[in-house]
């Protein structure tokens, strides 16, 4: 699918084709990619590039534009808790802007892309909008490991512990694209001249480097403490275990006096309070008074 933008009044408004500055191919299938390539000569190893979720972010010449493979995060499953990134493509033309993307982007709407002059700025309007998702993610990822390690001091399942181990998983994404993402960033501040930057794109630019340096701080933080506290989590759901199958093996010696005792009386031999009127509640009163001794001397035992 493609939607057409073009700049207007410092805003990208959706327009016709004809008027389009700004081509957001999403998904795009055989006979628009044939459109990519033969028409806007867009190198086709490089558009496949920017459907890869494994392709790392570079920035490459071509003799019509210039295009850059950028790693973005992507929606989350919250049923397993996985975190993920993949790529888009965006191919810098003297007077137009092509963004190819595996599913769908946008709205281009907000402070973000509240003024907009010109393609190259918001070529990185939109770089600066898959940053700042990073930041979002990683304060989701902090939230949800919280969530998950008050869950883990009461718990004898692996359940939350496999879906720590996922978000440890995620961070270890988030941090090789946000490698990846800086050093294509500094590659593109070297080559700002040559792709029409002005003063203010290489504020803005410099600015988009900062905010990927703390995201990648951020992300190796959380990364860090996961990874610290994970054999202590283990533990304590090891030691939740281990107060369980004591706690039934009291139960269980428990159950065992007061059988004893119904034992001894049940046998098929003269035995004392065998005729007694209230043999019966006698033997019973045993058994619980038993049952109770056992208890009570595991409690003060500790």
């Amino acid at each position: 699918m493609i939607e057409y933008y073009k700049l207007q009044n410092n805003k990208l408004i959706p327009c016709h084709h004809e008027q389009g500055q700004v081509f957001v191919v999403t998904s795009p299938d055989e006979s628009e990619k044939l459109l990519l390539t033969d028409y806007y000569q867009i190198d086709e190893h490089t558009l496949s590039s920017a459907l890869d979720p494994d392709e790392l972010a570079r920035l490459e010449k071509e003799p019509s534009h210039s295009a850059i493979i950028f790693k973005i995060p992507i929606r989350y499953n919250p049923e397993e808790l996985e975190f993920a990134v993949s790529s888009i493509g965006v191919f810098l033309f003297k007077e137009r802007l092509i963004l190819v993307a595996p599913e769908a982007v946008g709205p281009f709407a907000g402070k973000t892309f509240s003024k907009l002059n010109s393609l190259p700025e918001t070529m990185l309007k939109i770089i600066s909008h898959y940053i700042s998702h990073y930041l979002a993610h990683l304060q989701v990822i902090d939230r949800i490991s919280d969530a998950l390690a008050d869950k883990i001091s009461s718990s004898m399942e692996n359940k939350y512990l496999l879906q720590l181990f996922a978000l440890e998983k995620s961070l270890v994404y988030y941090l090789n694209a946000l490698t990846t993402n800086g050093i294509l960033l500094e590659k593109i501040k070297k080559c700002g001249e040559s792709l029409g930057f002005v003063a203010g794109d290489l504020e803005l630019l410099d600015d988009i480097i900062i905010e990927n340096s703390q995201s990648f701080k951020q992300a190796k933080m959380y990364s860090n403490i996961l990874s610290s506290m994970m054999d202590a989590r283990v533990s304590i759901v090891n030691n939740n275990l281990n107060i369980l199958m004591k706690r039934l093996n009291i139960i269980t010696i428990s159950l065992m006096a007061p059988t004893l005792v119904v034992s001894a009386f049940s046998m098929n031999v003269a035995i004392p309070l065998q005729s007694h009127h209230y043999a019966f509640w006698i033997i019973l009163f045993l058994s619980v008074f038993s049952m109770l001794g056992v208890l009570l001397f595991w409690k003060f035992k500790k």
